[in-house]
């Protein structure tokens, strides 16, 4: 499993054993990327909603300096799991500090009881995973836009990159085709390797967030369920 070796998951998962000096660094950076899912975790459950911001920030902050990713396993770590669980605990945390300090007199905000949400809501579970398929599925787009502006062919993709998420054929495929000045058959294979490019690197950014193939799997298979049930 070689190819699992040089990820910045992988190397934060040695962290606690072999004190890599890489380690933190990746960790930073995997917390700058996947900062939106935390953030909508937050959003959700604390109140009031103008502090999740700043909850977020003292959140990373904790989960860095702390040390917190030196529970990683990496054997069948997932990041989205460990920083899921993180935030969890910190938020916790922080809620029972909160409390404690209404009840020496101090004025606080009231955090959000997770059992107060609405039946219809979405819970910061759901609101989590969502942002962190939608962060992962935006940096592949950007890298697959970025591969075409490169080769030249921005304006091409200007009009295939919304056909990756929204599909198009029949009536569509053919009206696009003439506009783009081609036939439908080539434009439904330029759309097909299009999507295709996507899944790969779909597929390179989970790497940098998981420690194994069983554990990529999983990831794929979360990220199929969420788009499947997504209206």
């Amino acid at each position: 499993m070689s190819r699992f070796q040089t990820t910045r998951w992988s190397l934060i998962a040695q962290a606690s054993a072999d004190a890599t000096p890489s380690a933190r660094p990746a960790l930073e950076q995997l917390c700058r990327i996947y900062r939106p899912p935390v953030l909508a975790y937050v959003r959700r459950a604390w109140q009031p909603e103008h502090e999740a911001e700043d909850v977020a920030q003292a959140f990373f902050l904790r989960f860095v300096e702390q040390g917190w990713y030196g529970d990683a396993d990496p054997d069948r770590g997932r990041f989205r799991n460990l920083l899921l669980a993180a935030l969890r605990h910190f938020l916790a945390d922080e809620r029972s500090r909160a409390h404690a300090a209404r009840r020496g007199g101090e004025a606080t905000g009231d955090p959000l009881d997770p059992d107060a949400i609405a039946d219809d809501a979405p819970s910061p579970e759901q609101a989590f995973h969502a942002a962190w398929i939608a962060t992962v599925l935006t940096r592949a787009l950007t890298r697959l836009q970025r591969e075409w502006q490169s080769a030249g062919h921005q304006d091409r993709f200007d009009h295939l990159g919304p056909l990756l998420v929204e599909g198009c054929e029949g009536d569509e495929l053919r009206r696009l085709a003439d506009e783009l000045g081609v036939r439908s058959n080539t434009l439904a294979v330029q759309i097909h390797r299009l999507r295709a490019r996507l899944r790969q690197l779909v597929r390179l950014e989970l790497l940098q967030t998981v420690d194994s193939r069983e554990a990529l799997d999983l990831e794929l298979a979360d990220l199929r369920e969420v788009l499947g049930a997504a209206p």
